[in-house]
Order: C-alpha cells, then sequence, then structure tokens
C-alpha cells in the first residue's frame, strides 16, 4: 500500500510525454507551440535540403565563373589599351592631335614608330594600325 502511494504521488508529480507543460510557467502550451504536438497532428519532416545546396552551389559558381571571365576580358582590353596608348605617345608626330580624327601608325625601316594623317593605301609604308583619339585623351583603334 505504501508502495502504492508512492508512485501515486510520483506520477501526480510528472506529467506524461505526450502532455505540453511548461515547467517553469507551470501551465499547459499546447495551444501556443508553432507546431502540433498531439498524436493526430501532421507529422514534422525535416526538409533535404541537399538538392537546393548542390543546385544553388552550382548556380553561384556559374555566376562567379563568368563574373571572373568577364573581369579577365576587362583586365586584358585594359592591357591591351595601355599598350597602344604607350605606343602611340612615344611615336613620333609633328602635329597636334584633333580629338576623333583618324591617324595612321606606321614603323619605318630604322623601326621608329611614326602618326600620320596619310591613308595606308595611298603609299607603301609598314602600318600598323589606324586609331582615333577620344575625348578623354586616350588613343582607341578605328576600324
Amino acid at each position: 500500500m505504501v508502495a502504492q502511494n508512492v508512485l501515486k504521488n510520483i506520477d501526480m508529480e510528472k506529467k506524461p510525454d505526450n502532455v505540453v507543460w511548461d515547467e517553469e510557467e507551470q501551465k499547459y502550451i499546447s495551444s501556443i507551440l508553432p507546431y502540433g504536438s498531439n498524436v493526430g497532428a501532421p507529422s514534422i519532416n525535416i526538409d533535404d535540403v541537399k538538392g537546393f545546396k548542390k543546385r544553388g552551389a552550382e548556380k553561384v559558381q556559374k555566376i562567379f565563373n563568368t563574373k571572373y571571365n568577364e573581369l579577365v576580358d576587362e583586365y586584358n582590353n585594359l592591357i591591351d589599351e595601355v599598350n597602344l596608348n604607350e605606343l602611340l605617345y612615344s611615336s613620333v608626330f609633328s602635329f597636334t592631335p584633333i580629338i576623333g580624327e583618324t591617324y595612321h601608325l606606321y614603323e619605318r625601316k630604322n623601326g621608329e614608330y611614326f602618326l600620320s594623317l596619310i591613308c595606308p593605301n595611298e603609299w607603301n609604308m609598314k602600318f600598323l594600325v589606324s586609331v582615333r583619339l577620344n575625348s578623354e585623351q586616350k588613343w582607341v583603334t578605328y576600324k
């Protein structure tokens, strides 16, 4: 009989597993939970996010690769532009270039570069490139 009273007292203090009881608040909290707490509630399934992560990682990697290739192309274009401008500003010319006009770069037999207004089809010199001076004072190739 004593054992039954001890078990009865223990059962009164401890709530069953399927009852949602907050020990701190000393009240039932099943109505405020964001999920079902009874046996008939829908089961909680953890979504498989591996596919989402894989697709996301592949998409982001593709974006990064594309951006990297764009930056490499931009860098190479900048290097080409710098080299062209160094070549043209170090070449020989005896006139003040006008912005927007087309000029032609030639190489003399002694290896000296010079800028001229004369078109390549008007004489027999080693032609390198046709250029224009833009509003930023940069030489750009002209086709």
